[in-house]
């Protein structure tokens, strides 16, 4: 069986990497990657639907016998990607979609240098700045912190292998599609096509 394709998304906020994610898991075969957090569930969220709830011991624990793809511990909680979930998923032939920061998306890398890492670009720092203030829901000295935070982001956006840039949502979709079609089709992944041509030939002679 053909393995499956880690898919990893990035980009600064307000780029629209969400959005983004959120058309790909309704219009691709991928599937979405539960991450693990040791926060309480929030009114409404399923336990291995929203999140994996862990106690701190429990992640603690998957920290120090590596089995995490990357975590972070953000006010007090820590939150992760379970590593195991992952190589089973990708083992049956899924397709996984992670939705990750720069930071946990150079860590996953180390793992899985084979991913397909995606950097979302806005069309502007402008239009960045403008989206972000669209959501009304920043001050003044947060939103500044957001924008710097954002051009850091942009710059490790250089570290990945590709980029897309999300003036419109439907094209930046499209491109992404085009993309994961692309690495499907990469020799190193479909050993087994030339493997079943070669034993064709042997059982001819």
């Amino acid at each position: 069986m053909r393995k499956g394709l880690l898919v990893v998304v990035s980009g600064p906020s307000g780029a629209g990497k969400g959005t983004i994610c959120q058309a790909l898991l309704e219009r691709t075969s991928l599937a979405y990657s539960v991450s693990a957090t040791t926060r309480k569930p929030r009114a409404g969220e399923v336990d291995g639907v929203n999140y994996h709830f862990l106690s701190v011991e429990a992640f603690e624990e998957m920290i120090e016998k590596d089995g995490l793809l990357e975590w972070a511990k953000v006010y007090d909680n820590y939150y992760g990607t379970p590593l195991k979930k992952v190589e089973e998923k990708l083992a049956a032939g899924e397709d996984i979609l992670l939705e990750i920061d720069t930071q946990g998306a150079m860590k996953v890398r180390e793992k899985f240098p084979e991913g397909v890492y995606i950097f979302i670009l806005p069309p502007s720092l402008a239009e960045l700045e403008r989206r972000i203030r669209g959501r009304d829901t920043e001050t003044e000295e947060i939103l500044k912190k957001r924008l710097d935070a954002a051009i850091g982001e942009i710059e490790e956006g250089r570290r990945y292998k590709y980029v897309v840039t999300n003036d419109e949502v439907e094209r930046a979709v499209c491109a992404i599609e085009s993309v994961l079609r692309a690495e499907r089709c990469l020799v190193t992944r479909n050993g087994e096509l030339f493997d079943e041509i070669e034993k064709g030939r042997d059982d001819q002679v």
